[in-house]
């Protein structure tokens, strides 16, 4: 997931996966004992009704004192196009006589969008009573997320190629992010050969705070960044679904360019996600994302790193590529910004000398190595064939290179089309 603060406000760290990753859940043996199964079946009963918007079977499973709030969710969930809703029981915990807690998580797949379930974690209280389980209690584990539908009434924009459903936002704003996903999914298509969706679903809750419960985090983490992108990296074509989360303060002060760089960004972290794992440094996932961004406009290198371009021309050129803490959200602002656009032309640099095939097959081949140590050293040698140290000289060069020269740096356009509406 990858992130820029307002300045250049842009989209999600993939350092950020391992924090907000509640989304994706974990797993655990099932527990055994006739009240689990007996609870399994209570909750499989209890999602099949709201699959089949059966709202008297949905309520059957519930203590009464839990209809009202049940009632509001059903609906809100009616605006979400469902293909999947399931609960697994992780643990069960039995309280006393007649009572228990269960740890269950839960599973649900948007139709069309998903080929993963996105999931998260609730711990459910039950009581029996006259031989029957009911649920007298539902909130979510320790540290997960909050769900959108749980923050108010939801407003979804289907678009060509996206599905953004948000709350607190006008139906006109819904559209136009849906029109920049649409926008955002061929670009990305073009400079990523991979195989993903070509789908994305986009978040958009009503202020930042709502976007840090989704998130599972504090507010202020994200502040002045644009957007964030959620999944399990390099988890294959099953893993839990990623989820484009916008932050609708700072996506509103962004110009035209601005708001379609930050979803076609956070769109390439969707793409790339299978390939994206524990081997792949930040700069390389930001720095490609950033790369599938620019590619086609016809921003310079000066108007794209500002803030690495003003190190340059001081004289203070970066020694080595920036680590992921770099990247961390709630720090040094100016220094995430020199860390972004140190990852960025570190890629423009792979994709001028080695071409577009080369970047993207140096970007594989860092995933697909069982773990960080080694995992550029070997693709630098077998895919680029240069070495760390000649190739970190050749970064140094090239951000002298792009960045040390007048007002207006130097300009390399990447083929692909302009995206649309960008100023």
């Amino acid at each position: 997931m990858a992130g820029r603060r307002s300045t250049v406000a842009r989209g999600a760290a993939a350092g950020l996966l391992a924090a907000v990753l509640a989304l994706a859940g974990c797993a655990a043996p099932e527990p055994a004992g006739p009240a689990t199964g007996e609870i399994q079946g209570l909750l499989d009963r209890h999602a099949r009704a709201l699959l089949d918007r059966d709202e008297t079977g949905y309520l059957a499973a519930l203590d009464p004192a839990l209809a009202p709030a049940a009632r509001t969710e059903f609906d809100r969930l009616a605006e979400i196009p469902l293909g999947g809703w399931t609960y697994r029981v992780t643990d069960l915990d039995r309280t006393g006589e007649g009572r228990a807690t269960a740890r269950a998580e839960l599973g649900y797949r948007i139709k069309g969008y998903d080929s993963g379930p996105a999931t998260t974690e609730r711990v459910l209280d039950l009581a029996e009573r006259d031989g029957r389980w009911y649920v007298t209690g539902d909130r979510a584990a320790d540290g997960a997320p909050q769900q959108l539908w749980q923050q108010g009434e939801v407003t979804t924009v289907t678009g060509r190629r996206s599905l953004v459903l948000g709350v607190g936002q006008s139906r006109e704003r819904l559209r136009e992010i849906a029109a920049a996903a649409d926008r955002a999914v061929p670009a990305v298509g073009d400079a990523w050969r991979g195989n993903w969706a070509g789908r994305v679903v986009v978040l958009v809750p009503a202020s930042i705070e709502a976007m840090g419960r989704l998130l599972g985090g504090p507010a202020a983490s994200y502040r002045g960044i644009a957007a964030v992108t959620t999944g399990r990296a390099g988890g294959g074509p099953t893993a839990p679904a990623d989820r484009v989360i916008v932050n609708p303060d700072a996506y509103a002060v962004l110009g035209a360019f601005g708001r379609q760089m930050v979803l076609t960004h956070e769109t390439t972290h969707v793409a790339t996600r299978v390939q994206t794992t524990t081997a792949t440094p930040v700069w390389l996932s930001e720095g490609f994302a950033d790369w599938v961004a620019y590619r086609g406009t016809d921003r310079t290198a000066a108007q794209a790193a500002p803030e690495l371009r003003r190190s340059v021309r001081a004289g203070e050129l970066p020694a080595e590529l920036p680590d992921d803490g770099a990247f961390t959200f709630g720090g040094d602002a100016e220094a995430m910004a020199r860390a972004y656009e140190g990852g960025w032309l570190a890629c423009e640099l792979i994709a001028d000398r080695w071409g577009e095939e080369g970047l993207t097959a140096f970007y594989r081949a860092v995933g697909v190595h069982p773990g960080r140590e080694g995992a550029v050293e070997k693709a630098l040698r077998d895919v680029l064939d240069t070495t760390p140290e000649d190739f970190t000289a050749d970064w140094r060069a090239y951000l002298t290179e792009r960045l040390g020269q007048g007002p207006g740096g130097t300009s390399r356009t990447r083929p692909g089309a302009r995206p649309e509406g960008a100023s």
